[in-house]
């Protein structure tokens, strides 16, 4: 496939400052994104689009390594710690041809020994009956969108699934091969009440799934909901089912590491902490979004051409824009990611992540433990449990 790759202009933050160079560069992670789905959720504000009755598999894949190929130069010699295949549905697309682009990209890039390969996945039949040869790929995590269990809720969030085809998903990817896998679960939903989450949440647990992402509905911009509200649980039930959610995972042993995210021992999701701890990730595909470092200083931020129809017209570029992060920039973004861990990350990594001095955080973070939302632990940087429930307010102390 031929593509314009004339360069995008950067597109600047403000007057960049001088920073010291990278001590080394942080781990690297590839997100791929697939934008089809068979049908989008009215609750959805992912780059995603209802699929034709033909998938355009080879040219994508096509593009996707095409693209990879410009974003070459910013791996400097390392090696891929994870890969997530996102969407949309990754799952709609034959093993055949995950399989061609995996193959691709391990030719421009060193697998990690160890290296986690994550595929999003929907509980559909037709999707299940392909568990078995992603396994063979190498594809060795899968995350399956399960949101709930209860034929009415399924209903009301727009899911083409049922609750007997989420059960035997996960079973079928046990069988598959799959020893990690996520299920995405969520709560606060439609008419929901605190019985009718426990429920959902206790049938997953039974599921014994290695993580489980539990996240509360949130109408967002741009989505069917956000045009026409469901009735949604008072505030009160959503408190409630929060904190007898959470005393229920970490009584089955999922402790929670991030704010929506809980695991089994050793099981977080290497892919996600890499984001939150500021590692560096290439993003492939329609909207794709990316963060790179490079050993002179700069960090920036890459987005890629969003729609379907442009991301594969060789007259236009793949990437869309790119942002270099300023010194007044940085510990802001590093914060809004480091944080969201619930052990935080420790103190040392942000000049290591950023190239700043840590000293560069004294006036918020002096701010920030005064109010209680923030640890006082020098050597780590951490939100107390009154900063997870009050983040947007911790990191409004790091706003320059």
């Amino acid at each position: 496939m031929t593509q314009n790759t004339s360069a995008q202009p950067l597109i600047h933050g403000g007057a960049r400052t001088p920073r010291a160079a990278l001590p080394h560069l942080p781990p690297l992670a590839l997100y791929i994104h697939i934008p089809w789905c068979v049908r989008k959720c009215p609750y959805c504000d992912f780059n995603s689009h209802t699929a034709s009755s033909v998938l355009p598999e080879e040219e994508y894949v096509d593009a996707l390594l095409a693209d990879l190929d410009q974003d070459l130069h910013a791996v400097y010699g390392r090696e891929l710690s994870s890969i997530f295949f996102g969407g949309g549905t990754p799952s709609l697309f034959s093993a055949a041809a995950l399989g061609r682009l995996l193959e691709g990209v391990q030719a421009r890039i060193r697998f990690a020994d160890d290296i986690e390969i994550t595929l999003e996945a929907n509980p559909g039949t037709f999707e299940q009956e392909k568990f078995v040869a992603y396994r063979k790929l190498g594809i060795n995590r899968l995350s399956i969108g399960i949101q709930s269990f209860q034929q009415a809720k399924l209903e009301a969030l727009g899911r083409i699934h049922n609750g007997d085809e989420a059960v035997r998903a996960a079973d079928m990817a046990r069988q598959a091969g799959f020893d990690n896998f996520n299920l995405d679960l969520m709560h606060g939903l439609p008419d929901q009440s605190l019985d009718d989450a426990l429920s959902d949440l206790r049938q997953a647990i039974a599921l014994k799934p290695t993580h489980l992402s539990w996240y509360q509905l949130t109408l967002e911009p741009n989505t069917v909901f956000w045009n026409q509200p469901p009735a949604l649980p008072e505030d009160d039930t959503l408190w409630d089912i929060q904190e007898a959610g959470q005393a229920l995972l970490a009584e089955h042993g999922y402790r929670q590491y991030e704010v929506s995210a809980y695991a089994q021992a050793g099981r977080p999701a290497r892919h996600n902490l890499n984001y939150w701890s500021f590692g560096d990730f290439i993003g492939v595909g329609a909207g794709a979004h990316g963060k790179l470092s490079h050993p002179d200083g700069r960090i920036v931020r890459t987005w890629k051409t969003r729609a379907p129809k442009d991301y594969l017209n060789p007259a236009k570029s793949f990437q869309a824009g790119a942002k270099e992060l300023t010194n007044e920039e940085l510990p802001f973004e590093f914060l809004m990611n480091a944080l969201r861990l619930t052990e935080g990350v420790e103190a040392r990594l942000y000049a290591e992540r950023t190239g700043l001095d840590l000293a560069s955080l004294d006036e918020g973070r002096r701010e920030a433990e005064q109010s209680g939302l923030m640890q006082v632990e020098p050597s780590r940087l951490a939100a107390t449990d009154r900063g997870q429930l009050f983040l947007n307010d911790l990191l409004q102390k790091f706003l320059s």
